[in-house]
Parts: structure tokens; sequence; C-alpha cells
């Protein structure tokens, strides 16, 4: 399993309409191959900040399978306009500490 984190800086005075706009873009993300599922925390400490974290079953699932999909670019429509700066997406794996 790969972890896909992004730090979200949504624009100021937009993030009522931001997490209107995910909760209807998460029906995109969820209909791709090997998507696991992801979640949406909201910083206690800046208000205009969010955490993405979405499980893919491999790298190629998010690099390839979403990204170069149709509905990708529903997402990218729909959400990447909020963001200012653009986020930087990471992947990780775990670490078995056994």
């Amino acid at each position: 399993m790969i972890l896909e984190a992004a730090m979200l800086q949504v624009k100021p005075g937009l993030t009522s309409q931001f997490e209107q706009s995910f909760k209807e873009a998460s029906a995109l993300i969820s209909s791709i191959e090997g998507y696991l599922g992801h979640e949406l925390q909201h910083c206690l400490e800046d208000d205009h900040k969010y955490l993405l974290l979405v499980k893919w079953r491999k790298l190629e699932d998010h690099t390839i399978g979403f990204r170069e999909s149709g509905q990708y670019q529903e997402w990218k429509a729909m959400l990447h306009h909020y963001y200012s700066p653009f986020p930087v997406v990471e992947h990780f794996t775990c670490i078995n500490l056994e």
C-alpha cells in the first residue's frame, strides 16, 4: 500500500466552498482502479490548511491511473484553483518495525 500525502493551503475566504467542492470531487478519485481510501484533515492551528491522505494499492495507480485519467481532469478543474501555493504531493510506504 502507498500513502499519498499533500498539504493543501486554501486561499483565504474559500474554505467552505473548497470543502463542498472536495466532497463532490471525492467520487472522482474513488472510482479509480487501485484506490483504497482517502481522508481530508483540517488543521487546528491554521484555518486555511488541510492534509489530504490517499491510500493506493501501488504508486502507479496514482501517478498513471489517476493522473492520466479523465477523472483527474475533472478533479483538477474542481479543486486546483483553491490552492495557493500549489501543494507538493509525496508518496510514502510503511516501514515494518517488527
